[in-house]
């Protein structure tokens, strides 16, 4: 999993991290039981304070994503999927109400609509099942690469 912090899109940290890492879980990039890495090691990684990861996993941890094993660090929770697929269906409707909102009101009609979605969806599931085999495969020793990182700098969050 690539984890990319934009600091600048208006998205608070902490929050960026949230969202990916639900959907690495919901993906089964991050499996139940699997080890996450330290709140030191990922902020080092993602160059952001501490702090931010801290929350971020809190917040994880409050939705039951995450679970804490004493002695061993944070684990994904054993039925963390199927939350973070609801989650993740969610925040996709809402974009998807927001978009046909939009294309309305500009005058677009249903059936235009209709195709350019239908277009758009039948190019992305090309070459959508190659890049999950992809990092599946690249991502096998590393659940959580940060090398494709993104961030310059941390802003407040």
């Amino acid at each position: 999993m690539q984890i990319h912090i934009e600091p600048n899109n208006g998205i608070p940290i902490y929050e960026q991290l949230v969202r990916q890492m639900k959907y690495a879980v919901a993906e089964g990039i991050l499996l139940p039981g699997q080890l996450v890495p330290s709140v030191r090691e990922m902020a080092k990684r993602l160059a952001v304070n501490p702090n931010t990861v801290q929350r971020a996993y809190l917040q994880l941890q409050e939705e039951t994503v995450l679970q804490s094993l004493r002695g061993r660090g944070m684990t994904v929770a054993t039925d963390a999927k199927q939350r973070c697929i609801s989650d993740r269906q969610a925040v996709i409707a809402a974009r998807l109400r927001a978009v046909v909102s939009e294309a309305v009101q500009s005058g677009l009609e249903s059936e235009q609509l209709k195709e350019m979605f239908l277009s758009f969806l039948e190019s992305t599931t090309e070459c959508r099942g190659s890049e999950i085999q992809r990092q599946l495969h690249d991502n096998s020793a590393d659940p959580i690469n940060t090398s494709s990182v993104s961030s310059s700098q941390e802003s407040p969050s």
